[in-house]
């Protein structure tokens, strides 16, 4: 059996909805995923360094340096919201 002819208006409407849905999967990628995340590396990588060197300064040099001693557990608190901090920082980079 023969195919029939498609409408005019169908062609029409088949073109016009395959090109809504290609627009509206671009704008959901641009919006997932925004252009100029570059800084991010340059913030995360020394934030998390800045982490490791106090935990490293703080169980070297506990007993030598004063206000690292006053600070006590805290220290553990600071070094490790750092690198958490870095971490985090990751997420956004692209």
């Amino acid at each position: 059996m023969p195919e029939s002819r498609v409408r005019k208006s169908a062609a029409r409407k088949k073109k016009a909805k395959q090109k809504a849905e290609l627009a509206e999967q671009q704008s959901e990628s641009a919006r997932l995923a925004p252009a100029g995340r570059n800084w991010v590396p340059a913030v995360f990588i020394p934030i998390g360094l800045l982490g490791v060197a106090w935990m490293v300064v703080w169980n070297l040099a506990y007993e030598q340096l004063d206000w690292l001693r006053s600070l006590g557990d805290w220290n553990l608190a600071i070094g490790l919201g750092l690198i958490v901090t870095s971490f985090v920082g990751m997420t956004l980079w692209k």
